[in-house]
């Protein structure tokens, strides 16, 4: 049958198949199967299963607030909420592109993934729940980190982009213009998924306050509740998908205009790295070291440049059509990043050589890795000859591959930084490379998680070498701390003060009243400059007579950008009576030099104070109140 023939035979046989051909345009003599074929079964099994997602995470969400099972139990409870958020997800992108047999094993291999990663996150934790930021008994050793959410999400878009264009072309690896249009259109629905959300919300939080003009709230005490608000939430998103999916040819445009605008900012990026690396034989690598932070900046730029060269080849497909600047610029951005991967190599070499490994140096160098895999494959693709750049389109898939098997090792015992970091600590440490005195315990309590406190239980009875005295001492005292910031410089002595202060006019001295006080026993001690609370802290004091009485106040200028004026009451003990306005890091060196030459002078405030009542009121004047932050003229 032709193709007019056979939509006229279809049409007056089956109302079915006449919906569905007249949804598709058939004009020729095959049968042209759209991109995303939704039935009103799965848009309700899509539906149904958002339902499910939002009772379970509001019944997690209420154990949590009310301190129920399963929150109680974090080993169990981690990995149940991370399920919840994701799992369902899968499910829903997945209906309709993914045969049964092959989605249920998809979904169990990751349930299974999911559920290890929420785990061991909980588990590496520290036994007392005491993390990098001190205690939280609420959050530590019962929801996973952040960092820990993110990445799982990044880790199952990857994957999920993969299982799907596999699954459209029936085959294990699939083509590369699969990948492509299955991972851009993932993007694309996940963020008109989140806009959509937010769009809800606002218009919701509108109502809202419209009933609240006539004094009814009962809308936005619905909206405060959490058996409402999540249910919700995870409905509109699910919907989101769902109705993006099932108009692949909206996406398809909006993705395609994102794309292009994004390849015009190719040559203005390559054209900056290039400038760059261009400076670097003038200016060295030194100005990079003193930064603490090359490496990070290096990653970033490699990232924007990949980002970029993929904008511009996008299914690989388009390169003739590009313009020629398009084409000369992703070939030279292509092989820009080699140099910018090897000089973050050894930026962070050095840092390894000097200080040994900590987590986010182990989390720099797997990303390193990842960078590598893109750098030797897009300079491989720049000097092919053939279609422009064509060696990108196996690079990112073997890269993509790579990124999951990274994660894999990161979320896990195999390379957690953690861990690693520990065991590189320690070995510098048993070896001699930095003596015990030197050595920062406190990272191993707090940064080393399980693996760091399982370490100093094992170093507070360590008995072996000159330095043991000094490890058991060390260790004990980290163990004993609830947060980082204990164990801070003792309070600062007479002696201390003394010799840390600079006092201004020259040849003055402290009173010692001053000097003799305890300020950080005092409420006020926030406000001090931290050479009156802790040693060795510099700062300087400018005795003036502010008040007309015949005394000396003291003004205290931090280097840490605090400063006080300080008078002493009648039972002689000082106390912050003021600050200057204005001060900043920014205009307190020039302060400071004016203050030392002695170019200062007192005027009487623009407006009087205001007694009423018996009490003074200080009225602000314009200048005060708007922050007059300018520098001194």
């Amino acid at each position: 049958l032709s193709g007019s023939s056979l939509k006229s035979h279809q049409q007056e046989s089956c109302p079915k198949k006449r919906e569905y051909l007249m949804a598709n345009d058939v004009s020729s003599g095959e049968l042209s199967l759209p991109e995303s074929v939704v039935s009103r079964r799965i848009a309700t099994a899509r539906l149904l299963l958002s339902l499910i997602q939002g009772a379970a995470l509001y019944g997690f969400y209420n154990a949590f607030e009310h301190k129920t099972w399963p929150a109680t139990e974090g080993l169990l409870y981690a990995p149940l909420v991370l399920m919840a958020l994701f799992v369902p997800l899968l499910l829903i992108t997945a209906l309709g592109h993914v045969k049964l047999k092959r989605l249920a094993l998809w979904a169990l291999i990751a349930t299974a993934i999911i559920a290890a990663v929420g785990y061991y996150d909980i588990w590496r934790t520290s036994p007392d729940h005491i993390g990098r930021f001190g205690y939280d008994a609420l959050r530590h050793g019962k929801l996973p980190r952040f960092f820990v959410v993110f990445f799982t999400a990044a880790g199952l878009y990857v994957a999920h982009s993969l299982i799907l264009a596999g699954s459209g072309d029936q085959r294990w690896l699939a083509r590369y213009t699969s990948y492509f249009e299955t991972a851009w259109k993932f993007a694309v629905q996940l963020k008109f998924a989140t806009l959509f959300v937010g769009a809800l919300w606002l218009v919701l939080w509108l109502g809202a306050a419209l009933f609240m003009l006539l004094k009814l709230d009962f809308l936005q005490e619905l909206l405060m509740r959490s058996w409402f608000s999540v249910p919700v939430t995870a409905f509109a998103f699910a919907t989101a998908l769902h109705l993006t999916d099932v108009r692949p040819g909206i996406v398809r445009g909006i993705r395609t205009l994102l794309l292009v605008l994004l390849s015009w900012l190719l040559p203005l990026a390559t054209l900056i790295v290039f400038g760059f690396m261009a400076s670097l034989p003038w200016t060295g690598l030194a100005p990079l070291w003193a930064t603490r932070h090359a490496t990070a900046v290096l990653l970033g730029a490699a990232a924007v440049l990949v980002v970029l060269i993929n904008a511009a080849f996008q299914n690989g497909e388009i390169g003739p059509q590009l313009s020629r600047i398009l084409r000369w610029s992703g070939r030279v951005a292509a092989v820009l990043l080699a140099p910018m991967v090897l000089i973050g190599i050894y930026s962070l070499g050095l840092r390894v050589g000097d200080y040994g490994w900590t987590g986010d140096r182990v989390i720099a160098a797997a990303c390193l890795l990842v960078a590598s895999c893109y750098a030797v494959g897009y300079a491989w693709a720049a000097f092919s000859h053939g279609p422009w750049l064509r060696r990108v389109a196996p690079t990112n898939v073997a890269t993509a591959f790579l990124i999951l098997a990274v994660l894999v090792a990161l979320f896990s015992p195999l390379a957690d930084p953690a861990r690693l970091s520990v065991v590189n600590q320690m070995d510098r440490l048993i070896s001699g490379k930095i003596a015990a005195a030197k050595f920062d315990f406190d990272y191993l309590r707090f940064e080393g998680e399980r693996y760091g406190w399982n370490t100093l239980q094992t170093l507070k009875v360590y008995t072996q070498g000159a330095d043991a005295k000094v490890i058991r001492e060390q260790s004990t005292a980290a163990l004993a701390k609830r947060n980082q910031w204990e164990g801070a410089p003792a309070i600062a002595t007479p002696v201390d003060m003394a010799g840390s202060i600079s006092v201004w006019p020259k040849g003055k001295t402290l009173p010692k009243s001053l000097l003799n006080q305890n300020f950080g026993q005092r409420n006020q001690s926030w406000m001090l400059p931290e050479c009156l609370l802790y040693a060795n802290r510099k700062c300087d004091a400018y005795l003036i007579d502010l008040t007309g009485d015949g005394k000396q106040e003291v003004l205290f200028l931090g280097r840490d950008g605090r400063n006080a004026v300080m008078m002493e009451s009648a039972t002689d003990v000082w106390e912050v009576v003021g600050s200057l306005q204005g001060f900043s890091a920014r205009c307190g060196e020039e302060t400071r030099k004016r203050l030392v030459a002695g170019d200062i002078h007192l005027i009487p405030p623009l407006i009087q104070d205001l007694q009423v009542a018996g009490r003074r009121v200080h009225i602000i004047s314009g200048r005060e109140a708007l922050g007059d932050n300018n520098c001194l003229p």
